[in-house]
């Protein structure tokens, strides 16, 4: 017997929100962590623009962040998506 495939309700063959709402918080969740804590610092960056070593250094950080926040976040999606494949 085959498995339905991720998502779909195997007993209507309909979108299974449910399912869809429960792998979708978490995802949301390491987004809006990575995207506030850069936001977090650049902001800091923006109140020290007195000093434009510091402001730069910071500016450099927050989009470090981002890049590690989103390659953390893809390698989550394609991960969740191996184990979903898999059942």
């Amino acid at each position: 017997m085959a498995s339905s495939p991720p998502f779909v309700d195997p007993e209507s063959g309909e979108l299974d929100v449910g399912q869809i709402r429960a792998e979708a918080l978490p995802l949301a969740g390491l987004v809006v962590l990575f995207g506030g804590t850069a936001l977090l610092v650049f902001v800091i960056a923006l109140l020290v623009a007195g000093n434009a070593v510091l402001g730069g250094l910071l500016t450099v950080i927050s989009q470090f962040v981002l890049a590690v926040g989103a390659g953390i976040v893809l390698m989550y999606v394609v991960a969740r998506g191996i184990q979903l494949a898999d059942g």
